[in-house]
């Protein structure tokens, strides 16, 4: 048997791998000097693995990907494991050496990542020993049922990520007590029963992103952040957007500030009797809550006694890996397809936010459900995940160029619902909070907040991602959080100063509402008032309408 020259196949490898043609297409290119190195390095390394294969040395591999014994005890396996591992790696020192300017660099390290984390032989039946080894000891049927995942996940157009059987909304998703007491065709907004003898005169109201539904806020009694706000005695409305279909194709980003977020405010003023409110906006709902608060300054009100923004750009000058997604050219392919009206479908924004972590949320499910045949455990987040809603496209339209390209907001010359939208104008004590691992909304962009609002601000750091870090129950006891009361002009100035506490941060927040929640009082017994009477139990009609 004639073995490959491992030199011939290397050299091959490194002239002929994606990054080649990748640069073909956007211009970029790397010195002679700097491949020839990466090239004597990668055959120096490539080398050494093929020697420890001939003379049967078990490479190391730490990638928890190819830690179980099927992998390590496979000489072949383990091989495959270790060369894709030295391709990666090398492909990746490539495009760190790649000229080009920043955009160009983040495009190419973003796609370059994609190929390698597709390419893994842990996602192909052939090379993965694991799934191989289930297959013998099931006499097929691993294979069998993996085939039969794979048909209904085609059906449903997504990956299922949890066991979808195992909830529903209403039933254990959403449960915290609560009545809609308004409805228009943009949202509901419900009123949650009191579940303390008294309360805070002025009352929360909580608005989600419209890019997901609501009860990521309220998931089950045990890791609700509605329920908890609830259980420290706010009276508490919450704001559930509507799924989109055609009659909303052509609505706008004013609309969802002004038929939205604002009559949300009218209509829980009128019930409370309160004129000022502690404002809630998670994401992009802090966003749309940021410019809703500073329309109405510009009118002249100030609605908000007290202002949360969780994981929230107001200055997009940092988007982090987003920003591969956005540029003039995408921009304006989205604007010529939906910005006189349209739907920018669920199913395409789960796809986008899936591909930011890909081997969490592909790779790993393709391996367990198909290869393997396994079903997916019931996990809330992730049915959470799955669960879509689509956006009006003169809206999407308008956020993308007016924050992501242009970033606008920021400016104070920005128009909206008829008025020049300035945040410095909002005049509320604010509570800004990030997450630390967050590739969605980079912690210090949200820390940027603090530079652009000029009330009275406090910034938390939490560990974990954009939803872990946020839905982080005290009844958990996990993770840990940051402080640092102290000034900071810069993300990594506060840091150095801030000081980590064990827990959830929750009880920081819960603090921080209590002292802008005025008098205690007791609570109305009733939801709604003669004007909005109630009209359906929570968590009410909306959230329950999938995306088609």
């Amino acid at each position: 048997m004639n073995m490959p020259d491992p030199q011939a196949f290397a050299s091959a490898w490194m002239e002929s791998n994606p990054l080649a043609a990748m640069m073909q297409d956007t211009g970029a290119h790397i010195k002679p000097e700097a491949m020839e190195q990466l090239k004597n390095d990668y055959l120096k390394d490539f080398g050494v693995l093929w020697q420890d294969f001939m003379s049967g040395k078990t490479p190391a591999i730490s990638d928890r990907r190819f830690s179980s014994a099927a992998w390590q005890g496979n000489p072949m396996s383990a091989f495959n494991a270790a060369a894709y591992l030295l391709n990666a790696k090398f492909l990746n020192a490539m495009v760190e050496t790649v000229e080009a300017n920043a955009q160009q660099k983040q495009k190419i390290r973003f796609a370059v990542q994609q190929i390698i984390d597709a390419m893994s032989p842990a996602n192909f039946l052939a090379t993965n020993p694991e799934a191989q080894q289930k297959m013998i000891e099931t006499k097929g049927e691993s294979l069998s049922k993996g085939l039969a995942n794979m048909l209904a996940d085609m059906n449903k157009g997504h990956i299922s990520l949890s066991d979808e059987s195992a909830f529903e909304v209403g039933r254990n998703l959403a449960t915290t007590e609560g009545t809609v007491v308004y409805e228009n065709p943009l949202f509901q907004l419900i009123q949650y029963k009191p579940q303390t003898e008294s309360v805070n005169q002025t009352p929360l109201l909580m608005v989600p992103p419209c890019i997901n539904k609501f009860y990521i806020l309220d998931l089950q009694p045990e890791n609700s952040l509605v329920r908890y706000a609830v259980e420290q005695g706010n009276t508490v409305f919450l704001v559930s957007w509507s799924n989109p279909d055609k009659s909303l194709a052509n609505t706008t980003w004013d609309d969802y500030v002004d038929k939205g977020v604002i009559q949300a405010i009218r209509v829980t003023q009128e019930i409370t009797g309160e004129d000022k409110l502690n404002m809630f906006g998670f994401c992009v709902g802090g966003t749309i809550v940021s410019t809703a608060l500073a329309v109405l300054a510009a009118r002249g009100e100030q609605a908000a006694n007290s202002l949360t923004l969780l994981t929230t750009f107001l200055d997009f000058s940092d988007t982090g890996v987003l920003d591969v997604f956005v540029d003039e050219a995408q921009v304006a392919i989205r604007e010529q397809q939906l910005k006189a009206g349209g739907l920018m479908p669920g199913r395409d924004l789960a796809t986008t936010f899936s591909s930011l972590r890909p081997n969490d949320l592909v790779w790993n499910y393709v391996q367990s459900n198909y290869l393997k045949g396994n079903d997916p455990a019931a996990f809330d987040l992730l049915y959470w995940n799955s669960d879509s809603t689509n956006l009006p496209g003169p809206m999407f339209c308008w956020y993308l160029r007016n924050t992501y390209l242009e970033n606008k907001l920021k400016t104070g010359k920005l128009v909206v619902a008829g008025e020049t939208v300035d945040l410095s104008k909002i005049d509320a004590p604010a509570f800004i909070y990030g997450s630390r691992e967050d590739h969605i909304v980079p912690w210090p962009s949200a820390f940027g907040s603090l530079n652009i609002l000029t009330g009275k601000t406090r910034f938390v750091l939490g560990a974990s991602g954009h939803i872990a870090g946020v839905i982080n129950s005290p009844v958990k006891n996990k993770r840990s959080y940051w402080i640092n009361d102290g000034k900071a002009k810069t993300a990594d100035a506060w840091f150095d100063g801030a000081a980590e506490k064990p827990g959830s941060w929750w009880p920081e927040w819960a603090g921080f509402l209590n002292d802008h929640g005025g008098k205690k009082v007791k609570p109305k017994a009733k939801p709604g008032n003669t004007r909005y009477k109630p009209i359906e139990a929570a968590p009410g009609r909306y959230v329950k309408v999938k995306a088609d």
